[in-house]
């Protein structure tokens, strides 16, 4: 874990560092995996780390999965022990490139852009290709992305005792806002 926390702060100290980067450390990922008229399966993150370069669209991104926080604190502790593991995989991560990126374009009036990625979960790495709404703001370059992932394709087993209250369908959203 201590080589995990160091990692993190090293790998934030260098992209604070270069000029050229924007970067966040507040942003959001909200994911759900609730099957209706059952409990809410809803985690939120509020400490997800975001770098874009503006020069070349790449954007790069890292959730703690100890940092999601359910309403229900029992789901917490499953989600962390029996479904992420996050003790064996502690981070998320994500890295791609915004295609026809052009930070003198943006306006205040969000635009749309597909991204293209890896996102790496539970040990295991997909390739995926999203939709984000990113636009000008007086805070700085506001990204906002809805897509949906399958537990399945990370090998995250959802127990038959609940498979009918869990979704294998997660939908994720995603907000940032880099400087």
């Amino acid at each position: 874990m201590k080589k995990l926390v160091v990692f993190c702060f090293l790998l934030v100290s260098v992209i604070v560092t270069a000029q050229d980067k924007m970067v966040s450390k507040s942003g959001k990922i909200i994911f759900e995996a609730s099957m209706p008229a059952f409990e809410e399966v809803k985690a939120i993150n509020n400490s997800v780390t975001f770098v874009l370069n503006p020069k070349t669209g790449e954007i790069a991104s890292l959730a703690l999965m100890k940092g999601f926080r359910f309403k229900v604190a029992l789901m917490e502790e499953h989600f962390n022990e029996n479904y992420v593991e996050s003790d064996v995989f502690p981070k998320a991560t994500f890295r791609g490139k915004i295609d026809a990126f052009d930070l003198s374009s943006l306006t205040s009036t969000a635009k749309d852009f597909t991204v293209k990625g890896k996102l790496e979960l539970h040990g295991k790495t997909k390739d995926v290709v999203i939709v984000a709404k990113i636009r000008k703001t007086d805070a700085g370059v506001e990204i906002i992305s809805n897509f949906n992932v399958n537990a399945s394709d990370f090998d995250i087993a959802i127990p038959s005792v609940v498979k009918s209250k869990v979704s294998n369908k997660i939908s994720v959203k995603l907000e940032a806002t880099v400087k």
